[in-house]
């Protein structure tokens, strides 16, 4: 029973208002979330996109084809009832941000992260007013208590379905500052995650290309430039 999936048993999927947003409708139907909740959106445009990935489903309903789809249902089923604990849970990023921990040899690689990283915590410390400072090595040095606060209360105040986004935008890239590079586009999401792969891109300098390891990374930023997405779509 484990392959079983779902069979495809609607015409058309349709965009309608509903009370709090918008959903979709198949054959007049609402779609509901797997915990049996309204699949309630707050914009029409993540509610277009859903449908068009109802629309695009065959003979059987594939959901690893369905990112929004999924996105939209962590929101609801997840995030909607634990979104402090989430919020704080990302935000614990900050006093380990990726951006912090540089290498203390070789100076080139020194360099490097010199010049990718720095701009954006020093984009951090004017656009959200929190400075965060790097560290040489890889031990654990706390960061300013007021400027970790105030990147707390900014992911908090995300509403579900943002945080739902800026979990993966976060988690994804390792760092606090990026993810939310990434919301207030900073730089556009490709580049933003390639300056979050900047240590696993030189390590591919030195040893040489993995077909397993970059297969590996396609699919996160794959889902990374989607999180984006999903963020914008959001308001």
């Amino acid at each position: 029973m484990s392959d079983w999936k779902p069979k495809r048993f609607w015409t058309e999927s349709a965009v309608v208002d509903a009370e709090g947003g918008f959903t979709v409708e198949l054959d007049g139907r609402r779609v509901k979330t797997p915990a049996k909740a309204g699949l309630i959106v707050p914009t029409q445009a993540m509610a277009q996109e859903i449908a068009a990935e109802w629309d695009a489903q065959e003979k059987e309903v594939d959901p690893t084809t369905m990112p929004f789809t999924r996105s939209a249902n962590a929101a609801i089923d997840k995030v909607q009832h634990q979104h402090a604990e989430v919020a704080d849970m990302l935000a614990d990023y900050g006093d380990s941000d990726l951006l912090c921990y540089r290498a203390t040899h070789p100076q080139e690689l020194q360099h490097r992260q010199a010049e990718l990283w720095d701009p954006a915590l020093d984009w951090a410390a004017e656009a959200l007013a929190a400075r965060l400072l790097p560290v040489a090595g890889v031990l654990h040095q706390p960061q300013n208590a007021s400027a970790l606060q105030e990147l707390r209360q900014r992911a908090h105040d995300f509403n579900d379905f943002q945080l739902a986004a800026f979990h993966d935008l976060v988690s994804l890239s390792g760092s606090l500052v990026l993810g939310f590079a990434a919301t207030a586009d900073w730089r556009s999401a490709e580049d933003i995650w390639q300056i979050s792969r900047l240590d696993e891109l030189w390590q591919i300098e030195q040893w040489g290309h993995d077909d397993e390891a970059h297969a590996a990374s396609e699919v996160k930023r794959a889902a990374f430039l989607h999180a984006k997405r999903f963020f914008d779509l959001s308001v």
